[in-house]
């Protein structure tokens, strides 16, 4: 058995010896009478366990992940498996399962994560998730929901203040992450344009057209596949070097949709594209939007979270102008997943479009005013609570707080920018400085620096980021991601969105990538 978890059963085992838990069952946990000190005992060593975690999970001298393969995953480790019993296991095997569980996963708050739009470890965030878990309640109704739909509401109005819009419209909801955010949008554009296809379907309707970005989230098609719109009717739209949709390129893909015969109602502009993290001209997409009466939604998932801030918030100039907008607060902000909304200019409009007054939830004739009971809004029924980690998390920070989060992490980009320009081997994808956190480049290994630029240089290029990113998994050191993206081979993509990371943590991810290409 590894040292590591013997040294890990043991320990739990001689605390539940000395406490008295070993050989209980969870039927021994409250509500069973008399199961008050068994339970706080086992959630002692659960919160110890976490605590443990969470320290760790700030420590650079720790690795981001320990790396296994799926089928040894499957298989089983020491003292780990994935198979399900038939006869309740002891509370020691399940808090030792607990303590595999985040050994065997991936430490996204790690400094040195860098993987993901999301990342990093709030404790306030993930006191409020605890919370959440506790209350273990519903989002559909005033009546099981009281303090969280009240929740929603002032943060839905203070998200909506901060896009621009006055305080006469607005409406929104929290959602199951961005692409069902999206989706609300695409949802609501049609309605609004055809509300006969809540009742009578695709049918009666004309074949509608789409707009978005060559660069933006794949959300948009599937949005339209899922809708029976057709992804084929998406049109993607041109982006200038560097990923921002071109303006007249829109103006275009307009004109050919109606030569088709297709009837163009909807344009999503990206605030924050998730390979690039560029900005779309809001302002320029808004007036064509206008000029045509199109819906014009704003995916800023990534990018909302520089609306808290003073330094950056101008580069999401013209969001004001949108008809609706998506914001993930567990991107830029660090709230724990999942946290995103979908915010509406038009108030009522969530509502009109998915409202079925289903009796047993949604009686007129309750005691309380029933406008709070926000269920219709959703195409959802359960909907879990995703508003108070935000909550305390801005009770903890205030907005300016969140605004020093975000200056923090573009920062930490310039410098890798920086980094990467002074530094011999590294090459910028994007020659501008970034205006968002993301930063894409390429290491060149020593077998391809003395070639000439060309399609064998690209190929063998093509390979080298994908066998640098599985050298960081098998050694569990650092995470970055990597992509292809038009005409361009494999390329690393660093985002910063954990306020944790330093500029030591650059540095080491710059060494380690050309220590673990050494030999490419």
């Amino acid at each position: 058995m590894d040292v590591t978890i013997k040294q890990a059963v043991t320990c739990v085992y001689l605390f539940l010896q000395r406490n008295n838990i070993c050989g209980c069952i969870c039927t021994d946990l409250l509500p069973a009478p008399g199961g008050e000190e068994m339970t706080g005992e086992f959630l002692k060593e659960l919160v110890n366990i976490l605590l443990a975690y969470i320290s760790k999970s700030s420590q650079r001298s720790s690795k981001v992940l320990d790396f296994h393969h799926p089928h040894q995953l499957k298989e089983g480790l020491e003292c780990f498996t994935l198979d399900l019993p038939d006869k309740p296991e002891p509370l020691e095997q399940l808090l030792v399962d607990c303590r595999d569980t985040l050994k065997y996963g991936v430490c996204t708050g790690h400094p040195r994560f860098l993987n993901q739009l999301s990342s990093g470890l709030d404790v306030v965030g993930l006191a409020g998730e605890w919370l959440t878990s506790a209350a273990n309640t519903n989002m559909f109704t005033y009546e099981v929901s009281p303090v969280f739909v009240l929740m929603e509401e002032f943060l839905l109005r203070k998200m909506q203040s901060i896009v621009g819009w006055s305080d006469d419209v607005g409406d929104g909801i929290f959602c199951p992450g961005g692409t069902i955010s999206n989706l609300y949008s695409v949802l609501l554009a049609r309605y609004h344009f055809y509300p006969e296809v809540k009742t009578m379907g695709m049918g009666v309707l004309p074949q509608l057209a789409l707009f978005t970005s060559e660069q933006s989230h794949y959300s948009v098609k599937k949005s339209a596949a899922v809708l029976g719109m057709g992804s084929k009717n998406v049109f993607m739209v041109k982006c200038d070097d560097s990923g921002k949709m071109i303006p007249s390129e829109l103006e275009s893909c307009i004109v050919a949709a109606d030569k088709k015969g297709l009837v163009p109602f909807y344009v999503n502009a990206t605030a924050g594209t998730t390979v690039y993290g560029a900005f779309d001209p809001l302002d320029a997409i808004a007036d064509i939007c206008q000029r045509h009466t199109l819906w014009m939604h704003v995916d800023a998932a990534w990018g909302g979270g520089l609306l808290m801030s003073d330094r950056h918030k101008m580069k999401l100039r013209g969001i004001e102008r949108a008809w609706s907008v998506t914001w993930n607060p567990h991107k830029m902000m660090g709230v724990p997943l999942q946290c995103s909304v979908i915010l509406v200019k038009k108030r009522g409009l969530l509502q009109e479009c998915n409202d079925f007054g289903a009796e047993y939830l949604f009686q007129t004739d309750k005691i309380y005013d029933v406008s709070y009971d926000t269920g219709d809004k959703s195409f959802q029924c359960g909907r879990h609570v995703d508003v108070f980690k935000l909550w305390l998390m801005w009770k903890a920070k205030g907005s300016e707080g969140f605004g020093a989060q975000v200056n923090k992490c573009l920062e930490n980009a310039e410098y890798l920018y920086d980094q990467l320009q002074r530094r011999t081997h590294f090459e910028l994808v994007l020659k501008n400085k970034p205006e968002h956190s993301n930063v894409c480049f390429w290491y060149i290994p020593p077998s391809l620096r003395s070639l000439p630029p060309g399609p064998d240089r690209d190929a063998r290029l093509h390979q080298v980021a994908p066998r640098i990113k599985g050298r960081m998994m098998e050694k569990g050191s650092v995470m970055i991601g990597y992509q292809p993206l038009g005409d361009k081979v494999n390329f690393f993509r660093c985002v910063f969105s954990n306020p944790a990371t330093q500029q030591e943590d650059v540095d080491f991810l710059l060494e380690e990538i050309a220590r673990l290409a050494d030999d490419l």
